[in-house]
């Protein structure tokens, strides 16, 4: 079963046609989201850490986060791919046993070098991921690159990286937080592979496809966009007036 996920994942990754996934955080909004059609589900570490009352970026102790990614694996009957993170400090054959063993079909790895949160050497990287690759040669790896959450603007030292990351094993490439359109064509011209987008306020899905991304997700903002509902609902609840109000 893990083995036809891990497939189909791959295979939905397709530049100019791009998997979208809409991130879930528990096996409520993982149902809704398979429900509504995507064949495919990832989810997050943001907002997973915080449905748990922990901090991002490896605050939460790997047990909870991966249990909750099991939940998530379950309730579905589409391929998951799990968020994790900087890897928890685990070896790689470590991460990718526990990975297999909840049914995931692939994963991130972000460059971040936690707990410091500095930015882990490029060839440094790119070993782990190649370590990951032979230790899970199925699953799908996502490597995220960290680089302009670090305030950089380089896109030449994301590029690069990504090009690494790639030759090392990698499925698909995230440069986290591309700051626009323009220059999420450009990285795409440049790592001439996969590139996976977070798609932010203002970005057009039909746009990103054109630029010839393969894969478009959302991190935390799914889960952000669903509490600002419940505040909205809260508020008119506490005021009395209609609760259901658009």
């Amino acid at each position: 079963m893990t083995d036809t996920r891990t497939a189909l994942l791959r295979d939905l990754h397709k530049p100019g046609d791009p998997l979208i996934l809409p991130n879930v955080w528990d096996a409520g909004s993982a149902t809704v989201v398979a429900e509504a059609g995507f064949p495919a589900l990832a989810t997050a570490s943001a907002s997973i850490a915080a449905l748990l009352g922990r901090g991002d970026h490896q605050q939460a102790p790997v047990e909870e986060m991966l249990d909750m990614a099991a939940r998530i694996i379950r309730a579905v009957d589409v391929p998951v791919t799990v968020d994790a993170e900087g890897g928890y400090g685990l070896p790689a054959g470590e991460l990718v046993e526990r990975l297999t063993a909840i049914g995931a079909a692939g994963f991130n790895i972000e460059d971040t070098d936690y707990p410091g949160g500095g930015l882990v050497d490029a060839g440094t990287q790119a070993e782990r991921i190649a370590a990951l690759r032979e230790a899970g040669p199925d699953l799908v790896i996502n490597a995220r690159i960290d680089v302009f959450l670090t305030g950089s603007t380089s896109a030449e030292e994301v590029a690069e990286r990504g090009r690494r990351y790639l030759e090392a094993g990698a499925d698909c490439v995230f440069p986290i937080l591309a700051p626009s359109e323009e220059v999420v064509g450009d990285l795409v011209e440049a790592v001439a592979g996969p590139v996976n987008v977070t798609c932010m306020p203002g970005m057009d899905l039909d746009r990103l496809a054109s630029l010839g991304v393969a894969r478009v997700s959302f991190g935390p903002l799914t889960y952000l966009t669903a509490l600002d509902a419940l505040k909205a609902m809260a508020g008119r609840i506490r005021a009395g007036g209609d609760p259901y109000a658009a």
